[in-house]
């Protein structure tokens, strides 16, 4: 058995005393100021949403439990459909955004009518609204006939969702390329590489690091915008519970939809932070990527 070494047996010294001293200090300090702010924001609550006086109509009107539970089952079938909706879209949007920015990055003249292409197609989409694509979309389409199959609500949306959403997309990803030094690319072509070899094996590997919390971003936000195809007449969790409150003449249902977009974006959006956050850390303490 090794002896421990002198320097593992030898007290901390006064100003590392000092130091932890400091840190309790600190760490009671904002342990107390939590509690204390949590306090005051839970009576500013009390006195100024519940101790108002149509409190109690509000809670009959959009917190009422038996309406609660009653909707709950019609809401969440409509939920499911938001799902569905919501993965199909994510991964076409991950394709064609991807299409979209590696074209954009393209160099030459030849690949000038691709590059100019789309830049319209991530200027107009970015400019529209998603509910007037969503409308141009699922009742303008339909009217063209071109096909005599009657294609459900759902599919026109996801196709607004895929529009929209790859335009921004689009620019994250071209965001992420360039912001990988051209010498990669140089170095990756002066070995041998094609453009495409690079940009497969040696740029879009740092790009997506760099890109990856606007990605998740985009997610989110694209979580809470599957709710808008019901405007189409898709039977999802909005129309379902557009459905239920005029059942049961109160608000509740909407309530149960909202909760259950939130219980679906609090994960991404946790995940998100912590991603961030740990590429924060690496960056300021200049640890490889």
């Amino acid at each position: 058995m090794t002896s421990p070494s002198p320097l593992a047996t030898r007290p901390p010294s006064a100003l590392e005393l000092e130091r932890r001293a400091f840190r309790r200090r600190q760490s009671t300090r904002s342990i107390l100021i939590a509690a204390a702010s949590t306090i005051v924001f839970a009576a500013a609550i009390w006195l100024l949403v519940i101790n108002t006086p149509g409190w109690d109509a509000v809670r009959r009107s959009f917190l009422s439990p038996d309406t609660f539970v009653a909707a709950l089952p019609r809401v969440w079938d409509g939920f499911l459909l938001n799902l569905r909706v919501l993965v199909v879209a994510a991964i076409a949007v991950a394709i064609v955004g991807t299409l979209v920015a590696v074209v954009r990055t393209l160099r030459g003249p030849v690949f000038f009518p691709l590059r100019a292409l789309a830049a319209g197609y991530t200027d107009l989409f970015r400019g529209l609204p998603l509910i007037i694509v969503l409308y141009v979309v699922g009742f303008g389409l339909p009217g063209l006939r071109i096909t005599e199959v009657r294609v459900p609500a759902e599919v026109w949306g996801t196709i607004a969702l895929v529009l929209t959403y790859s335009a921004y997309v689009g620019e994250v990803i071209r965001g992420g390329i360039e912001a990988v030094h051209p010498s990669q690319m140089l170095a990756a072509r002066s070995l041998g590489l094609s453009r495409g070899q690079a940009l497969r094996r040696v740029v879009m590997p740092q790009a997506v690091r760099k890109m990856t919390p606007a990605l998740m971003n985009d997610l989110v936000s694209m979580q809470k915008d599957v709710g808008l195809i019901s405007v189409l007449g898709a039977v999802d969790a909005v129309r379902a519970a557009q459905i239920e409150t005029a059942r049961a003449f109160d608000f509740t249902p909407y309530v149960v939809a909202g909760l259950l977009f939130v219980l679906l974006a609090i994960p991404t959006i946790r995940l998100t932070d912590w991603y961030a956050a740990r590429l924060r850390r690496r960056e300021q303490s200049g640890a490889a990527l």
